[in-house]
């Protein structure tokens, strides 16, 4: 159980973000907050107000970014996006819940042995969706894009993408030295500051030693993050001058050995493919690949449906790697078939919240399987409605990058934005393996969305601009009176 430095810590993070905003530019603010956020809240802690969502380490920071903007600096962020199609998959992504809080209203019963008498039972039940938990439904989809918006608002410039580049790096490089005394003394941080431990304690030791956490919710969370650093840190060293790129690509090399440190097989493979993309292959290139990655992210469900994956060649590729990656991966596979299973039984909007997707024992309720992949929770929870709507958020700024980018100029298809494009593909490439979607991760895809629309529609006018008295989101920074970064 979280201790009282848990729920202070979560309490106290308005504040931060405050003092954040009060030393910071607004755009940089925003980074800080919600990727601090998520790098020093503690997880499985919450705040439960009746009918809205937990207030936890996601909302917090995006919600006190939004009042502080909104009330103290007077900004007016819009999040209606400029492209039609992302406008409508932003009406399903939130209102999709609709339906599937309607189609959902039985509970789902167990009979469950009391005592040692044969004959009586107690009725157990996962409670059935009520037309009050719209409110609710609705809420938890505005607060899970709610990064999206805002970064989409303030961070579609150059300068943006690179500020959020640069806090990746230094965040990293700030989290290896917790991350790398886990390693030397095992997971205690969390336990040390939070009171608890937030994982299975058996999934931590690889290898011979330990998988660093620090306050993520796996140690695949934290390889990831360190993927991430990884990648921002080739970006920054290939479009550096002379000067900083030594500095750079010693911490890249850095970063690297932190990864490996992490013991994550995935991790090391998306380091050894995408590092070199980013340092040597061409911006055009870099955003082609990941508009593939997208491709097969989006599709890879589907084959799924349809029994097309050939998961038994997979699971003989991964034997002759580690025999024990290959029972790990033929545990994933065997769970994903009993979820589309479950699934399939409420295939367009799912089963909803409240665990009711998960396959459970049908007398004592236990779970009995494991969701690893964020595309079966989502296909489980909302559907294929809500899937494609969320997926169709990440990926449309892909698609539509990769869709305009021939006509336009190589000055507009800088390093920096093909990073991310790339920072964004191994995530949704990941996912497919892991629940590695994070509010990071929706600024990512609102950050490049907004320099899309910039690049496809030119700057947003004056009369639209985003603060009373400030200049249209999407100037370049020299132009800008006032910037935000």
């Amino acid at each position: 159980m979280p201790n009282a430095v848990a729920y202070l810590a979560l309490m106290a993070w308005p504040v931060v973000c405050l003092v954040l905003f009060q030393r910071l530019r607004p755009g940089i603010a925003l980074i800080w907050s919600i990727l601090g956020g998520y790098l020093l809240l503690p997880e499985l802690t919450a705040l439960d107000l009746p009918l809205v969502p937990s207030l936890d380490k996601t909302s917090v920071p995006a919600l006190s970014a939004l009042v502080i903007m909104v009330m103290l600096l007077g900004l007016r962020p819009s999040f209606v996006p400029r492209d039609g199609i992302v406008r409508l998959l932003v009406l399903v992504a939130i209102f999709g819940a609709v339906p599937t809080v309607l189609t959902n209203p039985d509970p789902i019963l167990f009979q469950v042995l009391a005592g040692t008498d044969p004959i009586r039972f107690i009725t157990d039940a996962l409670p059935g969706l009520r037309t009050i938990d719209l409110v609710s439904a609705i809420s938890t989809q505005v607060l899970m894009l709610l990064p999206f918006f805002l970064a989409r608002a303030f961070l579609g410039t150059e300068d943006g993408l690179r500020a959020l580049l640069v806090a990746f790096l230094l965040a990293g490089l700030a989290y290896s030295v917790p991350a790398l005394l886990e390693v030397r003394i095992s997971p205690q941080l969390n336990i040390l500051i939070y009171g608890f431990f937030q994982h299975s304690w058996e999934q931590m030791i690889r290898e011979g030693g330990f998988r660093p956490i620090v306050f993520l919710p796996h140690a695949l969370w934290l390889a990831m993050f360190f993927v991430t650093a990884a990648l921002a840190a080739a970006a920054l060293a290939r479009g550096s001058d002379s000067a900083a790129r030594p500095r750079l690509i010693a911490a890249l090399v850095y970063l690297v050995v932190v990864v490996w440190l992490c013991k994550s097989l995935a991790s090391k493979l998306y380091l050894m493919a995408f590092v070199p993309m980013v340092l040597f292959a061409p911006p055009r290139w870099q955003i082609r690949a990941a508009v593939a990655i997208a491709v097969v992210a989006i599709v890879y469900p589907m084959l799924r449906n349809l029994h097309l994956i050939p998961l038994d060649l997979i699971l003989r590729q991964a034997e002759a790697y580690s025999a024990e990656r290959a029972q790990s991966l033929g545990f994933r596979f065997g769970n994903e078939e009993q979820l589309l299973a479950r699934a399939a039984e409420k295939p367009w909007f799912g089963w909803g919240g409240w665990g009711r997707n998960l396959i459970r024992d049908a007398e004592t309720g236990a779970i009995l399987t494991i969701p690893d992949g964020r595309w079966i929770i989502m296909f489980g929870t909302h559907g294929w409605v809500g899937y494609l709507a969320q997926m169709g958020l990440l990926t449309a700024p892909l698609f539509l990058l990769g869709w305009r980018m021939r006509r336009l100029p190589d000055e507009a298809i800088t390093p920096t934005l093909a990073a991310l494009c790339l920072i964004l593909a191994v995530t949704l490439l990941d996912m497919l393996l892991n629940d590695t979607l994070v509010a990071m991760i929706w600024m990512v895809s609102g950050a490049v969305l907004a320099r899309v629309e910039v690049l496809s529609h030119g700057p947003v006018t004056a009369r639209r601009s985003l603060f009373p008295g400030g200049p249209a989101i999407g100037r370049d920074a020299g132009q800008r009176p006032r910037s935000l970064l």
